[in-house]
């Protein structure tokens, strides 16, 4: 059994360090003569060894994009997609449908075998095996440990995950209802797995993101909450005067677009505009006076006026009448391709539970929560929290195919992260501290814009609370 302490004290002796993700790809190909291999390889001025330095690791692309395409495509997450919620039934055919493609994304990986077969067959016992399945229940035992019980199709089995393993902190941050693949040993009652190792769905060692070809740049904001007593009409007009000043070509707007009516109690003794219609209709006006050139796209976050439970459809058309022709209204999540990069827009209602769930995780940094969707390759995957998920036929919370960024809101707070190569971007708000916010102990991080250089995947953050930005030139 290959060791994380081992791998990487082999590495440490030729006085190099090694990133974690290369210990994981040679803990995976269980080949303890790559370790060597990739010593030999590296440069004389190599400081910490990376994925790049691992031979034949070539990088490659999720899907394909065409010099055709056009500048703006919703590729998932257009009007009328989500359906309407149905029968309880529903939910095995929505939970078959993430295992399956969950699972499909893990078994090249780990090889596991059903876990029917651990009670059938003795040889389990003596020799290492893997198993994948969705967590139906995780918890910690009186020592510290942890421990999982992981069902497939066949059955389900307990898997204990011993605090001194070097790997324990990614058993800490397991979380219900997510698909894992678990390589370790039975025991001697074969009702139990020795977990060594946890393998998710993740993205890829060798992910390459793909860049635009000509020159363009998106702007990426989120709760505007228009309507808000807490709303910044004086910084949103220098974020809108730096819009038409700036070589911008799209803005995305992921969710709250306005504060909306009833969504917690006494809401109305906080707004301004106390009318649901009219909150739109101000916001439609708004995004008038911004450049017609300006491709805007415009998803509901859990203020707006559609169901709780996502997907999220498109803001009803009744509420849009105060738009112009520019404005692209998609649900939530949605997948954008601008110019051949792909953006997954989710407005971020899972935060506030997998915050939650894991250890270190905060509010403050959310943005490092986006990392933590990208391995389980999943939006929300914990089910009857506080992210209310409507079942259909297909889990349209997964993953897949993989975006070049992932465009989150809802916290307040802006964040940038980078994953394997994947761009997280937590943009912040347009309303100043409220009264729940304040006890809560939560400062936000209001009026702030993110641009994207679409041709570099380079993000700049843009303060508008006292003064404007310089324009922003390509």
């Amino acid at each position: 059994m290959l060791d994380s302490t081992m791998i990487v004290e082999r590495f440490l002796d030729t006085k190099l360090q090694v990133h974690p993700d290369v210990v994981r790809y040679i803990r995976e190909q269980k080949d303890e003569r790559l370790i060597d291999t990739i010593i030999s390889g590296v440069p004389d001025d190599c400081v910490v060894v990376s994925l790049r330095h691992i031979p034949g690791l070539l990088p490659s692309r999720d899907g394909v994009r065409f010099l055709c395409d056009p500048e703006v495509e919703i590729i998932s997450g257009r009007m009328g997609t989500s359906k309407p919620v149905g029968r309880v039934e529903d939910y095995i055919i929505y939970f078959a449908d993430r295992y399956a493609r969950l699972s499909g994304m893990i078994r090249g990986r780990c090889n596991p075998v059903p876990i029917e077969a651990l009670k059938r067959n003795s040889r389990y016992k003596q020799e290492e095996f893997a198993v994948c399945g969705m967590v139906m229940e995780v918890r910690s035992t009186g020592n510290g440990h942890r421990m999982a019980e992981i069902e497939d199709s066949t059955g389900s089995v307990m898997a204990l995950f011993n605090k001194d393993r070097p790997d324990f902190s990614e058993a800490e941050r397991i979380v219900p209802d997510e698909v894992i693949g678990v390589r370790g040993s039975l025991s001697s009652e074969g009702n139990l797995i020795f977990a060594d190792q946890i393998f998710r769905p993740d993205i890829p060692f060798s992910y390459a993101p793909y860049t635009s070809d000509r020159k363009g740049a998106a702007v990426l904001i989120s709760d505007v909450h228009v309507g808000s007593d807490t709303f910044l009409d004086d910084e949103w007009n220098r974020f809108a005067d730096w819009l038409s000043d700036s070589e911008v070509s799209y803005l995305l707007v992921a969710g709250d677009l306005v504060d909306g009516i009833g969504i917690y109690p006494d809401q109305d003794k906080e707004l301004v505009i106390p009318n649901i219609y009219e909150q739109y209709d101000v916001l439609g006006t708004m995004l008038s006076d911004l450049p017609s050139h300006l491709k805007i796209i415009l998803a509901p976050g859990n203020h707006d006026v559609v169901r709780g439970a996502e997907p999220q459809p498109v803001i009803p058309e009744k509420f849009r009448k105060n738009y112009s022709s520019n404005c692209l209204f998609v649900e939530n999540p949605a997948l954008v391709n601008l110019q051949g990069v792909r953006v997954l827009m989710y407005h971020g209602r899972s935060f506030d539970d997998l915050i939650g769930l894991m250890p270190g995780a905060s509010y403050e940094k959310a943005y490092d929560v986006i990392p933590e969707m990208l391995k389980r390759r999943h939006l929300a995957p914990c089910y009857g929290k506080r992210t209310p998920i409507a079942a259909d036929t297909v889990d349209r919370l997964i993953i897949d195919p993989i975006p070049e960024v992932v465009h989150t809101g809802h916290v307040h707070i802006y964040g940038i992260s980078r994953y394997r190569n994947v761009l997280g971007i937590n943009s912040g708000t347009w309303q100043s501290q409220t009264a729940f916010q304040k006890q809560m102990n939560i400062q936000p991080t209001p009026a702030v814009a993110i641009s994207l250089d679409l041709t570099t995947l380079q993000p700049r953050v843009h303060d508008f609370m006292n003064d404007s930005p310089e324009p922003l030139v390509l």
